[in-house]
C-alpha cells in the first residue's frame, strides 16, 4: 500500500566518518519551508551527538542548492487574524536557530553548492564553515527584488564578505557568480560541476584525517572569537589552545616531530 506521507525533504548518509546531509526537495528548489527547517534541525541535533562523525557535507539535489524560504507557505500566513505576524516570527526564529546550530556543530560543515543559492539558501551556505562551489553556481540575497530586504541572510553573508559588498548585493538584488565569490573569499574552492562532489569529499577526507578533538576545540574557539574584541578573542583562543595542548594526541604529535628532527 503506498504511503500517504510526503517524501522526506532531506537524506543523511554516513560513510568513513563523513555525514552527507542532502536537501531532497528539488521540486521546490529545496526551499527552506517549516518542514525542511525542522528536518535540518533534527539532522544536526543527531550529528552533534555522534562522536563517530568527523565532518559534515551539506549538499542538495536538483538545479538549485536552495532558493530560500517557501514563498507560497509565507503567503499563506497572511490569512491569519494578525496578518501572519506570529507565523512569520516563528518561521524566522526557527531558521535563525538552525543557522546557529550549524555554527555550534562540533564538526566542521562544508556546503557543496551545485546551483543557485539565494536569500535563505545563501544564508544556509554562508552559515557553513566552508563552501565548495561549482563554477556555474551563483549566490544572491535578492529578496529586495520582491520588496523584502534579506535581513536575516545578511547576518551570515556579512560574516563572509566585506560589509560594503554585502550591502551592495542586498540592495541591488544582483547575483554573485561563483568565480567572483571565490575571488572575494566567500567560496573556499571552485570545482567543475562534474567534479564538485568528489572535490568536496576530498576536502572532507583531509579534515576527517586530522585529530577530531583538536578540530572540535579549534572550531569552537574560532567561532567564538570572531565577534569579540581583540583582547577577549585572545583570551578565548588562549584557553582553547591550552586545552588542545594538554590532549594526549598533541603530546604524541609534538614529540614525534621533535624526535624526527
Amino acid at each position: 500500500m503506498p504511503s500517504s506521507l510526503p517524501p522526506a525533504p532531506l537524506t543523511c548518509d554516513v560513510q568513513d566518518g563523513i555525514a552527507t546531509v542532502t536537501l531532497a526537495s528539488p521540486g521546490t528548489l529545496n526551499a527552506l519551508s517549516t518542514a525542511m527547517l525542522a528536518a535540518l534541525g533534527a539532522a544536526f541535533e543527531r550529528i552533534a551527538g555522534d562522536d563517530e562523525i568527523r565532518v559534515v557535507i551539506l549538499a542538495a539535489e536538483g538545479k538549485a542548492f536552495s532558493a530560500g524560504h517557501d514563498l507560497k507557505e509565507m503567503q499563506g500566513f497572511r490569512s491569519a487574524p494578525d496578518g501572519g505576524r506570529a507565523q512569520f516570527q516563528a518561521l524566522f526564529d526557527r531558521c535563525s536557530a538552525v543557522m546557529q546550530q550549524i555554527a555550534a556543530l562540533p564538526q566542521p560543515i562544508i556546503a557543496q553548492v551545485q546551483g543557485v543559492a539565494t536569500a535563505g539558501g545563501c544564508q544556509l551556505a554562508c552559515s557553513c564553515d566552508l563552501i565548495v562551489a561549482a563554477e556555474t553556481a551563483r549566490f544572491g540575497v535578492n529578496g529586495i527584488n520582491l520588496g523584502l530586504f534579506c535581513s536575516t541572510p545578511a547576518v551570515a553573508l556579512s560574516r563572509r564578505l566585506a560589509p560594503g559588498l554585502a550591502f551592495e548585493l542586498l540592495t541591488t538584488g544582483e547575483f554573485l557568480p561563483a568565480p567572483r565569490a571565490h575571488a572575494l573569499g566567500v567560496v573556499n574552492r571552485l570545482a567543475p560541476p562534474e567534479a564538485l562532489a568528489e572535490d568536496t569529499r576530498t576536502l572532507a577526507r583531509r579534515i576527517a584525517a586530522q585529530d577530531p578533538q583538536a578540530i572540535r576545540i579549534g572550531k569552537r574557539a574560532f567561532r567564538a572569537q570572531l565577534a569579540l574584541p581583540l583582547d577577549q578573542a585572545y583570551r578565548v583562543a588562549g584557553a582553547a589552545i591550552v586545552e588542545n595542548a594538554l590532549l594526549p594526541s598533541a603530546d604524541r604529535g609534538i614529540q614525534a616531530f621533535i624526535d624526527r628532527r
